[in-house]
């Protein structure tokens, strides 16, 4: 199932009616400020003063020595290297601090290194290269603050370091001239949030001696992609930034961007932040994943449009490429259910394949974890060497499920909801069945999805446009809820990619966006009553400018999103074999009315089965039988009265009849209820 909790934030309206008041501003605004916690008069006036102030440079703990060491260097005119990443933030940040030093006059070169073969961050075989290059000095950008060994290596190599980096901080910092992270425990500067790429920037600020609003004006387009890219807080600082660079992606500024947003788009128009995250970002990212990161690092130095153009159209050929990757492995991994379908009822779900592409295996399994609602890991081998990416859910930190195996990793690293490792292909079985046994000993948490102020339908209109603008830029934030509208009809648009609901509650009617979906795949029909989570945003079409609608989650209005994840863990813990009372086996046990209701069902319907809850709500049910009608599925499968498509669709075959009593596992569930 993808069903979520929803989370909607409780907003006290007395006081969002005196923000709005206080403030002069529009009900719906003061609503979103107080959802986020943006309450008090000072807050306030700074999320929507134009302009944050920039914070000192030199409030950043070691900014003072990381000026002087590379002003150093530009005196003694020493080679400097300015060391990257291969993602969107890191490239971003490796473009402006090259692009500001070689306009300093500096013999300056970059280094991203290759994620697939060296991996993230300094390595010792990148390091020597740089000596050989005659680099004296190498400053990272993105990375480096817990590259001890690598830091250690550079001095004995005769060069200099200096860390700028974003990073949580570890006990011990690497050996450096400076080690320039907001994060570390005695910086005191006021503003943390930066972006790789924006603390490349304060850099920037600091050798500029004041001259930081120029420097602004310079690289905000490449500050807030980078910035956009990592998903931090869109406030403070950072909110000033985006705001320029925003007004500069739209109006010029850098080449390369200029080229990309061409090749992404298209129609020209303006974007927005979640326009940048959604257009811009991912063939960005694309380009590190499927190969080097250079061609991204070109085009964003690139002072020749016509390079750029070719660059851009190139880097979104990467991102094509990308996309199928990603659905091949997605198809591999559905067959390896269909084989093995026991897989799916693991806690954490673990995937492997040989010659899988290492740079998509992280989005692959963040994929995974959206479906399944449960932590998921891709591991793709090569020979006797493997390696393997995970997401997972608030609650539950895959990281230290991770560090628990760690005498079968070959090397790991990674935060709770995203990490990664090295294994040998012979060990992921066991892998696989310890980190379920130390998942047992953990409570797993449910997905959900957090959700601002409730919206009325009447409410959104064109005269909503000045407030979405006065709140942009906003990031990705979170959507609205919806409740209790009644869908009208369910068009196709986007070659049948895509769909466009007409929906109405009362008097009155909206249009609603939902990608990704084609019509025969969305399970809900014309006069449904439905809750829907959408994001508003401002979009110009033909010169018209208008409030569209995306839509994020959908369920059946008024229903129990708890009660039905609940149902489908019995189902889980009863299928994998796990000690349950025998009520709970019960529960699970599907007698022969409910089997032909169920079977009946999916005889007359498009039925996938990830849509089983919504097929219980139908059947009159409260989600409470969403283990009965999984089990159930599972036994007409067994005996060969339904079977999958290679599409996913389950189909009834009229030639198979067989009493229930002939399942083997309908026979092992009444043994568990005695």
């Amino acid at each position: 199932m993808h069903r979520r909790i929803w989370l909607v934030s409780s907003v006290d309206k007395e006081n969002a009616a005196a923000i709005a008041d206080a403030h002069g501003l529009d009900p719906f605004a003061a609503l979103l400020l107080s959802s986020r916690g943006i309450t008090d008069d000072q807050q306030i006036e700074a999320f929507l003063n134009e302009d944050t102030p920039l914070c000192d440079p030199f409030s950043i703990k070691d900014m003072d020595k990381a000026v002087a060491a590379v002003q150093d260097a530009l005196d003694r005119g020493e080679r400097i290297a300015v060391y990257g990443d291969y993602d969107a933030d890191g490239v971003t940040a490796a473009s402006l601090l090259y692009l500001y030093l070689e306009a300093l006059g500096a013999d300056v070169l970059c280094y991203i290194p290759d994620r697939n073969s060296e991996g993230y961050g300094l390595n010792l075989a990148a390091v020597e290269r740089l000596r050989d290059d005659g680099v004296k000095l190498i400053v990272t950008v993105d990375n480096g603050i817990s590259a001890l060994a690598e830091a250690e290596a550079i001095y004995d190599y005769g060069m200099r370091l200096v860390v700028t980096d974003h990073h949580k901080v570890g006990s011990t910092l690497p050996r450096a001239e400076a080690v320039v992270d907001p994060h570390r425990p005695d910086c005191l500067s006021p503003f943390k949030d930066w972006a790789g790429v924006g603390v490349a920037f304060k850099l920037a600020c600091a050798l500029s001696q004041g001259e930081d609003e120029a420097i602004l004006e310079d690289f905000a387009d490449l500050i807030t992609v980078g910035t956009i890219a990592d998903v931090v807080p869109l406030t403070g600082e950072n909110r000033t930034i985006v705001r320029h660079g925003l007004h500069l992606i739209n109006n010029g500024g850098n080449h390369g961007l200029a080229a990309l947003k061409n090749v992404a788009l298209s129609a020209p128009r303006a974007l927005t932040a979640n326009g940048v995250a959604f257009s811009l970002v991912p063939r960005l990212n694309a380009v590190g994943r499927i190969d080097r990161a250079d061609d991204a690092f070109e085009l964003l130095i690139s002072d020749n449009e016509e390079t750029a153009q070719q660059l851009a159209q190139k880097i979104s050929d990467c991102n094509a490429t990308r996309q199928s990757l990603e659905q091949k492995i997605m198809t591999e991994v559905e067959k390896q259910l269909i084989a093995q379908p026991e897989l799916r009822f693991d806690r954490v779900l673990v995937f492997n394949g040989e010659g899988w592409h290492g740079g998509v295996i992280g989005i692959v399994a963040a994929r995974l974890m959206e479906r399944f609602g449960k932590p998921c890991i891709v591991i793709t081998s090569d020979g006797d060497e493997a390696k393997g990416s995970g997401r997972s859910l608030e609650g539950f930190s895959l990281y230290d499920a991770i560090d628990a195996e760690r005498d079968l990793l070959t090397h790991f690293g990674g935060h709770p909801q995203a990490a990664g490792f090295g294994i040998r292909t012979a060990d992921i079985p066991v892998f696989r069945q310890r980190i379920n046994q130390y998942a047992k000993a953990v409570q797993m948490p449910f997905p959900t999805l957090s959700l601002d102020c409730k919206l009325r339908p009447g409410y959104i209109s064109a005269d909503l446009l000045p407030v979405i603008s006065m709140l942009e830029p906003f990031g990705a934030g979170n959507p609205q809820p919806l409740f209790g509208l009644t869908i009208q009809s369910i068009q196709s648009i986007g070659g049948g990619k895509h769909i466009r609901l007409q929906l109405t509650r009362g008097g009155d009617r909206i249009q609603a966006l939902k990608f990704g979906v084609s019509a025969e795949q969305f399970p809900y029909r014309q006069g449904d009553s439905v809750d829907l989570a959408v994001r508003l945003e401002a979009n110009e079409y033909m010169g018209t400018f208008r409030v569209s609608i995306y839509i994020r989650d959908i369920r059946l209005h008024n229903t129990d999103d708890r009660l039905a994840l609940e149902s489908a863990r019995l189902y889980e813990k009863v299928r994998r074999g796990d000690n349950v009372a025998p009520k709970e086996a019960a529960a699970c046990l599907p007698d022969r009315a409910f089997a032909g209701q169920v079977y009946r069902y999916i005889r007359d319907h498009i039925f996938y089965e990830d849509d089983i809850d919504l097929m219980c709500y139908r059947l009159g049910g409260d989600g409470s039988e969403v283990c009965r009608a999984l089990m159930t599925i599972d036994v007409l499968k067994e005996l060969g009265v339904l079977r999958a498509e290679e599409s996913g669709r389950l189909v009834t075959d009229d030639s198979q009849k067989a009493p229930l009593e002939q399942s083997a596992l309908l026979r092992q569930v009444l043994r568990l209820t005695q």
